[in-house]
């Protein structure tokens, strides 16, 4: 007689993604975000989310939940901090509410919190991420462009860190910029 084998969450680096896998997490992205055109995943939300570590929850062999977490560079006031952001955060919509998105994200902010001065994330499920530690930033946002700095005003109030152990004194109503990239900056 075979043993279940509940939920575990894996942390796996890009390269070492099966091609199999991430055809289930590509699978489960587009059936999570579902097909409204505004909050679709797209190609560029897949190439922000590739290129870090991936928390993959699987059980009996399906992968049931995913996030990824990609270095970036924020700057809060000016000053350049090593952040941990986290991208492509998923789950099967029929086990949605049955904590398996907090066992990924707990694995994530333990993650973050041992390995850079900041965590990161745009979102407008604040509720979710606020009960694990996680704070909505109220300054100014903007991006980094070869240009200089642009606005990104639609992005302000939507963008929650993470204080870790190595972060400075932050203020929260400071102003925070990410780098340029295709597709939605934040």
């Amino acid at each position: 007689m075979s043993q279940t084998i509940g939920p575990r969450v894996r942390r796996v680096s890009t390269p070492e993604l099966t091609a199999t896998e991430v055809a289930d997490i590509r699978a489960l992205l587009v059936e999570a975000f579902g097909t409204d055109e505004e909050e679709s995943f797209t190609e560029e939300d897949w190439d922000h989310a590739v290129g870090g570590v991936h928390f993959v929850l699987d059980l009996d062999g399906e992968i049931l939940a995913h996030a990824s977490v990609v270095e970036r560079e924020l700057h809060v006031d000016g000053r350049s901090l090593r952040t941990g952001y986290v991208e492509a955060v998923a789950v099967a919509p029929g086990r949605q509410g049955t904590g398996l998105g907090s066992l990924v994200m707990s694995d994530v902010t333990a993650f973050i919190e041992d390995r850079y001065e900041l965590g990161a994330l745009g979102t407008g499920r604040h509720d979710f991420y606020e009960r694990l530690g996680w704070r909505t930033w109220t300054g100014p946002s903007s991006v980094r462009t070869a240009d200089g700095p642009r606005r990104t005003p639609d992005d302000d109030g939507f963008i929650l860190v993470l204080r870790t152990p190595t972060s400075p004194p932050l203020d929260p109503g400071a102003p925070i910029s990410c780098e340029w990239r295709p597709g939605d900056v934040w």
